[in-house]
């Protein structure tokens, strides 16, 4: 049933517009569970999600650029490279008295980037009901900070929130959302509730499947909007996206999002690893 893969949503409005589109069937859960559950109630969710989550760092009483110094990210995310020319802020002295006329030297910025020009992530934004609201406030703040401070670098970056899983062990489900374009205004406070907020996925995520048609809502529905695996994959993106970084998805039995303190250092050491930052010991 080609129902249960919906084209990706290259925008977060488009998002937004079909997830929170009328039901086909009274059978949907994404109005109705509970509040306590999905961290919001229905018109909360989609207050939300327009406006953004900000509040998740008044909570943990923290600031982005906070969140930043406590995973080793106040110095930027480039490193600073010698260059030599006629005209510069410092003299290399050994270049001066070899006779070089190319001894002034100035320390230029370059971003510590593999990835090539565009840098896209791909965040899974289901997980399974058992999971607490903690591992999700503290993955999703984790990767909100390390994001940000990329994108506030100036590395072009695209955030995608995937949603899949199977619906039973032959059929797989999929929608692919566009939260951040590349070269766009970062939102701060929808980044936060598209990686952090259990509503997201609980309440949003649920809103697409209950405005499919109604075969589709049946099967979801009696799946408990899906089962794991809840991995992400290249090929879920548009054809034109090449190299996506892809999370993996958040399981009940992950202790690294234990606290805040432990996440940021799992997320910070992992974009490391891809050369986006540099670690502790500068290498």
């Amino acid at each position: 049933m080609t129902g249960f893969h919906i084209p990706p949503m290259l925008s977060w409005q488009e998002f937004l517009d079909q997830a929170t589109a009328p039901e086909t069937t009274s059978l949907g859960d994404s109005r109705t569970n509970s509040a306590a559950w999905a961290g919001a109630d229905w018109e909360e969710a989609i207050r939300l999600a327009r406006d953004g989550w900000p509040l998740a760092l008044e909570q943990a009483d923290v600031t982005v650029g906070q969140l930043r110094e406590r995973a080793g990210l106040s110095a930027a995310v480039t490193i600073l490279e010698p260059s030599w020319d006629v005209t510069g802020s410092e003299v290399d002295i050994g270049a001066y008295l070899a006779g070089e006329p190319e001894c002034m030297v100035d320390a230029v910025p370059r971003q510590v980037s593999r990835r090539g020009k565009v840098i896209t992530f791909v965040v899974p934004v289901v997980y399974s009901n058992s999971v607490p609201h903690a591992s999700v406030i503290n993955r999703g703040l984790a990767l909100a900070t390390l994001c940000a401070a990329i994108i506030e670098a100036g590395h072009s970056v695209e955030i995608w929130c995937g949603a899949t899983g199977m619906v039973n062990s032959r059929t797989r489900y999929r929608a692919m959302i566009r939260a951040i374009s590349a070269g766009e205004p970062l939102d701060i406070g929808r980044l936060i509730f598209a990686m952090a907020h259990p509503a997201m996925c609980r309440k949003m995520v649920f809103g697409l499947w209950d405005g499919r048609e109604p075969a589709v809502v049946r099967a979801m529905v009696r799946a408990n909007y899906g089962y794991p695996p809840f991995d992400c994959r290249p090929t879920d993106l548009p054809e034109e996206i090449a190299d996506p970084y892809i999370f993996p998805y958040l399981e009940e039995g992950d202790r690294q999002w234990d606290d805040l303190e432990t996440a940021l250092e799992w997320c910070r050491q992992m974009f490391a690893d891809l050369g986006l930052i540099q670690d502790h010991l500068g290498t």
